[in-house]
């Protein structure tokens, strides 16, 4: 991970397979960042067919160039975990917390930019093909990801069906 790479489909497979298999999942379940491979999504197809739940895939579209300065542009008070982003919500006082003026700001490890672009290389690589997969499956949802969070969250609340039924 800190060199932007996937963890292997084998582990991420089972860990997958053994959470859902949890009581609170049995109604359905989202899974974020997962599949991530063809192989992965037919894995996890196998995995809803046994559990008796249907795929709905949702591709929250940002070009790579926002996503970069999203990642790369986080940091975090260590004290309360405030997220800020130096590009789009950045602290009052440059690298400090504006609820705790001590802490200065930290940047995860795998936030660097030369592991956000092996990230997103390797995303482009690996993950670019799922889309293709899911759209010819007639399973894929595509929202606009450069907007608020709240339009964002509306139009997957909208998409998927068991949300709302609620």
């Amino acid at each position: 991970m800190e060199r932007g790479q996937l963890v292997p489909d084998d582990l991420t497979i089972q860990v997958v397979k053994e959470r859902t298999a949890q009581d609170d999942c049995k109604d359905g379940y989202i899974l974020d960042g997962f599949p991530r491979t063809p192989a992965q999504a037919q894995s996890l197809e196998k995995l809803a067919a046994e559990q008796g739940n249907d795929i709905i895939a949702v591709l929250i579209d940002v070009p790579l160039e926002l996503l970069e300065k999203r990642m790369t542009g986080r940091r975090n008070c260590p004290v309360c975990n405030e997220i800020y982003n130096i590009y789009f919500k950045p602290p009052r006082n440059d690298n400090v917390c504006d609820l705790h003026p001590e802490a200065q700001l930290e940047q995860r490890a795998d936030d660097n930019a030369e592991t956000v672009r092996a990230r997103l290389a390797t995303y482009d690589e690996q993950t670019r093909p799922l889309i293709e997969y899911y759209k010819a499956a007639s399973l894929l949802h595509t929202v606009d990801g450069t907007r608020e969070p709240e339009a964002i969250y509306d139009d997957i609340v909208r998409i998927l069906p068991q949300i709302n039924a609620a």
